[in-house]
């Protein structure tokens, strides 16, 4: 019997030293790159060692020896039997490198090794060789089949015509579990081989000594324990085994194929699989062959963008001669060079869809990728192409909608903007820019959010993001700040858009300046608060406060009454004193010179007649200031009225060379009477400057900041201080607690009366010689 087998491993060279007269070399490929040079020695069977004349393992490799065998022939044979991995054979009469003979080669590769077996024609006898061979085969066999044993190759030796086993190695004997095979002819040991026909191909062997190349040839085996039949599948030699010249018996050399035949199998399966899948894929698909980029494989998908047009077969520049002077070829070619994957998107190209139809724009999305051989060189491309003209010309038509939206969007009066289905803004039309003063770069995606009182941004973002993922309308209320530094009140609405296949898209929405709008329904909600409680507690107090309100009112009158009466009446009688002062003086100095007693004397009566004076235009100012109450506020810039009294006391500036340190820009306005403000900003400062201490340069320090509803401005002196007792005395009439500077005690009475007459309050902390701070809360 026979069983197949695989080209002969290196171990196994040695095998044909006792059976064959037959020269064997085992070559090992050497690479440069992917390419196959040269071969080196492995090893030469005696046989090979007496023809050749080399030893058993040559140094030099096979080129280097023999070098005429490249244009021999013989180098391409062995390179091509080893790439392909079949049995093959090769004829030549070489007359170069030292030999002169006619050669019978056969070469099949065997893992990573050639195996190369051949016979010498040549015409001439060498009887000591061969007799030195003989006596070496018995010296030799036992040896041999010690290498036998330890071989992976299943071997074993055929004696007769009738093909009886004489000697088999383990591998072989494990084909074959538990069935006898030594001593039993091939019919005896392994019948289903006759049928097989394996018998018949021992039979030839025998008679003609033609060697038998098997190469994954299927053989159903039966199975022990009574299993079926398995089917294998072995690559084998049938070699004639000779002694004295005669035919006496047959080698087989085999190896169990059957795991690479059924991976094959299964890769042709999935190749076949991978091809139905190609051809049915909705995705145009197209293979190009060669250099050339000759289409070699076409699914309909791709067909059906050309239904017209001869595409299988031609080059691409031939099928589709539009794509000369594109950047098509050359990057293709680059992928050919190269083996880098390409991706393009959205190439416009024209291309006739129809064989001499006029070329239309076409937009692509393609991936080209290189295809590799079983040598891993690149022989073609692989390419997944995509028409996606209508999706482009789709979002041409979103885009120039969209910009007519722009340009429409800008001239419209309030601000609008447009988010993403993530919330973030992509759109913000130039009433945004231009009311805020911000920059697209600051303004998109969150950053509108900057642009929103430090207050209000937290809670106006969280309520945007979260409508945004509920996709929900949106609302809110917020203070924007005007690109003057100015927060103004506003208010934000928007909705959601939905994109036509119903997905979110996003919210637009629009932002309107409500400023004098909030204002007014902040004055109206604190009037309602006001008439709420005066309401809830009017039944009780009601009669109280009507008498303690005509008393008020009486006492008012009276008070005005009297201040106006006392004024009136005491500016004749302290003019008329006055008058007598000027002649008392004037007949004093004609009746000589005046004793040095009456000059002091008459100058405090001076003072004491101005210092009148003034405290009664001081009361009448008073009487005014009652009068003003409950007066309409306006918005005063605060920088102009300051520098107004800067102005006002730039001989006391200078004076006591004081310094001033401003700082109100976050308060460009407040909510005042421009009168009053002046009046507010004059009496404190000129105070820090007036009760400035003695020991140092006056320092005063005034500050503007904003507060929700309000803003607080702050006037801070390093003058002398104040006592805590002296605090609250400090805004009572006529109450002055330093007397070394001239004045009547109204200044901070007044101060404090109009302030509060405007809703707002007058704090002020000290600390004896270190200084004041006297802090204006206005209302807004």
């Amino acid at each position: 019997m026979s069983t197949p087998a695989a080209p002969l491993s290196p171990d196994l060279a040695q095998t044909l030293l006792s059976i064959s007269l037959t020269g064997v070399i085992l070559f090992r490929p050497v690479y440069e790159g992917t390419e196959i040079t040269d071969l080196a020695y492995e090893q030469l069977n005696p046989a090979a060692q007496r023809m050749l004349q080399l030893p058993e393992q040559p140094a030099a490799t096979f080129l280097t020896l023999y070098p005429h065998a490249r244009e021999a022939g013989i180098f391409a044979f062995y390179r091509d039997a080893f790439r392909s991995g079949e049995p093959g054979r090769f004829d030549v009469n070489y007359q170069h490198d030292g030999l002169d003979n006619f050669f019978h080669l056969a070469a099949q590769r065997s893992g990573a090794l050639l195996v190369v077996s051949f016979t010498d024609t040549a015409d001439h006898d060498r009887p000591a060789v061969e007799l030195a061979l003989r006596e070496s085969q018995t010296r030799q066999r036992d040896a041999c089949y010690q290498i036998f044993e330890h071989t992976p190759a299943a071997m074993c030796i055929q004696r007769g015509p009738e093909h009886r086993y004489e000697y088999c190695n383990a591998t072989y004997q494990a084909l074959f579990p538990g069935r006898p095979l030594l001593g039993l002819t091939a019919a005896e040991a392994l019948p289903e081989t006759v049928d097989a026909g394996f018998v018949a191909l021992l039979d030839e062997v025998y008679r003609t000594g033609t060697t038998y190349f098997g190469h994954e040839q299927p053989l159903l085996l039966a199975q022990p324990a009574g299993r079926p039949p398995q089917e294998q599948f072995f690559t084998f030699t049938y070699q004639a085994y000779r002694e004295n010249g005669g035919i006496v018996g047959i080698s087989t050399f085999a190896f169990d194929v059957t795991e690479q035949v059924e991976a094959r199998q299964e890769a042709d399966r999935q190749r076949q699989l991978l091809h139905t899948l190609f051809m049915q894929a909705p995705v145009p698909i197209v293979i190009l062959d060669g250099p050339e980029l000759v289409y070699q494989l076409v699914n309909p998908a791709y067909q059906q963008i050309f239904p017209g047009r001869k595409l299988l077969g031609r080059p691409l520049l031939q099928a589709l001669p539009e794509l000369a002077g594109t950047l098509v070829p050359a990057l293709l070619r680059e992928v050919y060079l190269t083996g880098a994957t390409r991706v393009v998107q959205e190439l416009p190209l024209l291309l006739a869809r129809y064989e001499g139809a006029p070329p239309e724009e076409i937009y692509w999305n393609f991936t080209v990728q290189a295809r590799y051989d079983t040598r891993g060189l690149i022989d073609g491309i692989l390419g997944f192409a995509q028409d996606v003209t209508e999706q482009v010309r789709a979002r041409q038509l979103v885009e120039l909608s969209e910009q007519n939206f722009r340009q429409m969007a800008d001239s419209v009066p309030a601000m609008i903007w447009v988010t993403d289905p993530d919330g973030y803004c992509t759109y913000l039309n130039e009433q945004w820019y231009a009311f805020t003063g911000q920059s697209e770069q600051e303004a998109l995606g969150l950053g509108w959010v900057n642009a929103l009182h430090p207050d209000d941004a937290a809670s106006a973002s969280q309520s945007f993001l979260d409508a945004n993922a509920r996709q929900l309308p949106f609302h809110c209320l917020y203070r924007l700040r005007r690109r003057d530094g100015v927060y103004r009140w506003a208010t934000d609405s928007g909705l959601p858009r939905f994109a036509p296949d119903g997905s979110f898209a996003g919210i637009v929405g629009t932002v309107i300046d409500i400023h004098e709008q909030k204002l007014a329904e902040q004055a109206l909600q604190r009037l309602t608060r006001k008439l709420r409680n005066a309401r809830d507690d009017a039944q009780g107090l009601n009669a109280e406060l009507q008498t303690t309100n005509q008393q008020l009112t009486r006492s008012n009158v009276d008070l005005d009454n009297f201040i106006y009466t006392a004024s009136h009446d005491l500016k004749a009688p302290i003019t008329n004193i006055e008058g007598l002062l000027h002649v008392l003086q004037h007949e004093l100095a004609a009746a000589g010179p005046e004793p040095a007693a009456v000059s002091p004397v008459l100058g405090m009566m001076h003072e004491s007649v101005a210092r009148f004076q003034r405290t009664i235009n001081q009361l009448s100012d008073v009487t005014k200031l009652q009068k003003e109450h409950g007066q309409p506020t306006t918005d005063v810039a605060l920088q102009p009225v300051l520098d107004d009294v800067q102005q006002d006391l730039l001989p006391l500036l200078r004076e006591t060379g004081a310094q001033l340190d401003l700082d109100v820009a976050d308060c460009p306005n407040v909510l005042f009477s421009a009168k009053n403000l002046r009046s507010v900003l004059f009496n404190l400062l000129s105070n820090a400057l007036k009760y400035r201490h003695p020991d140092r340069t006056p320092h005063v320090r005034i500050r503007c900041r904003q507060e929700p509803g309000r803003a607080v401005l702050s006037v801070e002196d390093n003058g002398l201080g104040l006592e805590p007792d002296q605090l609250p005395q400090l805004f009572a009439m006529f109450r002055r607690l330093h007397s070394h500077v001239e004045g009547s005690g109204l200044g901070l009475y007044m101060v404090q009366r109009s302030v509060e007459n405007a809703g707002g309050k007058v704090l002020v902390t000290s600390q004896p010689g270190v200084g004041s701070t006297f802090t204006v809360y206005f209302p807004r």
